[in-house]
């Protein structure tokens, strides 16, 4: 599984782009950095390419995920995944139930309980299946997060500066963590960051847009 951008830059309709066109391949289990000032179009650039750019905008160039054109699927048929700034995590709806609304609907009864079961252990957090989100701690969200995107098999894994909101020692585990289960699940990976910590411990190219 590789993820494959080709001559990709986003700009307003009928507008400039916002940065030169970018070409570049992120093969399975590796991490791809993005790099550039503020207000460039980093954090655009993934919205384009998880299906989710705001009205005004337009996408040029080709997005392919094993091959497949995804720029001209809906986001739903994407299977790309992402991880935010903040974990997002449902307020309403307890941790198991979190990482439970990742799993496809028909991964029902027995087999959800024990694919969250086994997510939550994954992440550290056996036994809080039934805690309110609010009870954790920044890193414990961060992971929580992290295992509802993967309980949905997503084909690769977009970041936007997941790990900008906690301090330097949580933030290199969390990283470490969420970069050793792509590596492990063969999933490509592109991330935005500001932090050049970020793209040394990614390992994978970077593009300064």
């Amino acid at each position: 599984m590789s993820l494959e951008l080709k001559d990709v830059t986003v700009g307003p309709k009928g507008g400039k782009p916002l940065f030169k066109a970018i070409t570049l391949q992120v093969a399975a289990g590796e991490v791809a950095t993005l790099m550039g000032p503020s207000g460039i179009g980093k954090s655009t650039l993934l919205d384009a390419i998880g299906g989710h750019l705001a009205h005004g905008f337009v996408v040029s160039g080709a997005v392919r995920l094993d091959g497949r054109d995804v720029l001209a699927q809906p986001a739903e048929a994407r299977r790309i995944g992402v991880l935010f700034q903040d974990a997002l995590l449902f307020p309403h709806l307890s941790v198991g139930d979190n990482l439970a609304f990742g799993l496809a609907r028909s991964v029902r009864g027995a087999a959800r309980a024990q694919a969250v079961l086994e997510a939550l252990g994954q992440a550290g957090l056996a036994g809080f299946a039934d805690r309110d989100p609010a009870t954790l701690s920044g890193g414990q969200r961060a992971r929580a997060a992290l295992m509802r995107a993967l309980l949905a098999e997503p084909q690769a894994l977009l970041l936007d500066e997941p790990f900008s909101r906690l301090d330097a020692e949580l933030r290199a585990e969390i990283r470490g963590f969420v970069f050793e289960h792509l590596r492990s699940r063969a999933i490509p990976g592109l991330m935005v960051t500001h932090d050049a910590s970020d793209a040394e411990a990614a390992g994978g190219v970077v593009v300064q847009l």
